[in-house]
């Protein structure tokens, strides 16, 4: 369990120490918080939105019903809406769709990489301004 001063902390930030700190191994408790609080709750360059975001993305891809419970809302609480919560959980089942056909057709990586870099050449003249803009 962690230490009291990373019960308190939690109990400040969460209202209480969650039940399942206690299944962390004792040498991981206090850094297991720390990381969540850093990363999760303090102040970085993702907004509190974005970070719920990137998080509702990752647990639906993992399919995980503790993280997807707990990110939706906490997305919620940034203000995502339920459109903007579905939309993004497709796009996370859209990214595992294509990496399960790239992994699974082993899908050579440097022509993947060389011709993401000419799609992204393409799109960027594509969007670049004109002398009549």
């Amino acid at each position: 369990m962690a230490t009291k001063q990373t019960q308190q902390e939690m109990e400040e930030h969460l209202g209480q120490v969650p039940s399942w700190m206690e299944h962390l191994a004792e040498p991981a408790s206090d850094h297991s918080w720390g990381i969540f609080r850093d990363l999760g709750l303090g102040e970085t360059n993702l907004s509190k939105r974005e970070k719920a975001l990137v998080e509702v993305s990752a647990a639906a891809a993992m399919q995980c019903p503790y993280c997807t419970y707990f990110h939706k809302e906490e997305a919620r609480l940034a203000e995502v809406s339920e459109d903007e919560l579905e939309e993004t959980i497709n796009l996370a089942g859209v990214t595992r769709y294509f990496s399960t056909i790239l992994h699974g057709n082993e899908v050579d990586h440097d022509e993947f990489v060389a011709e993401t870099d000419e799609i992204v050449e393409y799109i960027e003249e594509q969007e670049a301004p004109t002398a009549d803009d």
